[in-house]
């Protein structure tokens, strides 16, 4: 079962994988990922992120190249939250429209 989100930044948020907002006098700040949703699904996102990340040191393609372009200049963990909530939205996405999943070109 999935559910349909408004936005594609949803479903990324519904499972955690998102920073948490702490805002006051008009200026935004963001902290640690809010871990909300389920933990296990977020857990697998994680472990293949990190998955992702490894093996992309030994790639050409465009994904694998902006995943280790993240690492270098953002960090390990920050890059791997991020393939993972990238993860989540093409998974959502490839679900929501009912489609085979194609890698980005």
């Amino acid at each position: 079962m999935y559910f349909k989100f408004p936005f594609l930044q949803r479903p990324a948020a519904w499972l955690g994988l998102v920073p948490g907002q702490y805002s006051s006098g008009g200026k935004a700040r963001l902290g640690h990922i809010t871990k909300v949703g389920d933990s296990y699904i977020r857990s697998l996102l994680v472990l293949g992120a990190r998955a992702v990340l490894n093996r992309a040191k030994n790639k050409s393609d465009s994904t694998s190249r902006w995943a280790v372009a993240l690492a270098e200049r953002r960090g390990y963990w920050r890059a791997i939250v991020a393939i993972a909530a990238k993860n989540a939205r093409m998974a959502w996405a490839s679900l929501t429209l009912g489609e085979r999943f194609a890698m980005p070109a």
